[in-house]
Formats: structure tokens, C-alpha cells, sequence
């Protein structure tokens, strides 16, 4: 997905610091578009670019969500490795 959203969605995503995350929800905000997490679940679901952190977005509510690189287990491993606890 090539548009200006979706290079939004990406940066605000390489923002996000090493051992924190942000709900998909709290992306869309802070690229100005809330309401949008749907949105930025999509553009997460096909990025396949290794600068983005899209292992760092989750669920509202604490839930990890999918992780379009090796699945739920791989993003919770490398959450994990971060330091984040999930």
C-alpha cells in the first residue's frame, strides 16, 4: 500500500521506541487520523519493510493481534526481547 496515510502509518510506527508499544488505535492518533485503526491495521498487515517495528503495534486492550512476519508466537518473542511484558 503506497499513499501518503500508509507513510504515515510507517513512521509514526518507527517512532515507537524499542521495549514500548502503541495500540493501533494510539497510531491513527498520532498521525491525526483518529477512528482510523482499521486503517493502520492494514497497512501493518502488508508491510513487509524491516525499518518499520509493526511487532510494536498491538490490540486495544492488550491483546497481541497477528504479525504478518511468523504470527502471534514470533511478535510476543520479540516483544519479549525488548523487554516488553506480554
Amino acid at each position: 500500500m503506497k499513499s501518503h496515510f500508509a507513510d504515515s502509518v510507517r513512521e509514526a510506527v518507527r517512532q515507537i521506541p524499542k521495549g514500548e508499544t502503541r495500540t493501533y488505535g494510539e497510531v491513527a492518533a498520532a498521525i491525526g487520523r483518529p477512528g482510523a485503526a482499521r486503517a493502520v491495521g492494514t497497512v501493518m498487515r502488508d508491510n513487509y519493510d524491516p525499518t518499520v517495528p509493526c511487532h510494536r503495534v498491538v490490540l486495544a486492550g492488550g491483546k497481541l493481534g497477528q504479525y504478518n512476519r511468523g504470527g502471534p508466537e514470533k511478535k510476543r518473542a520479540l516483544l519479549r526481547a525488548e523487554g516488553v511484558a506480554v
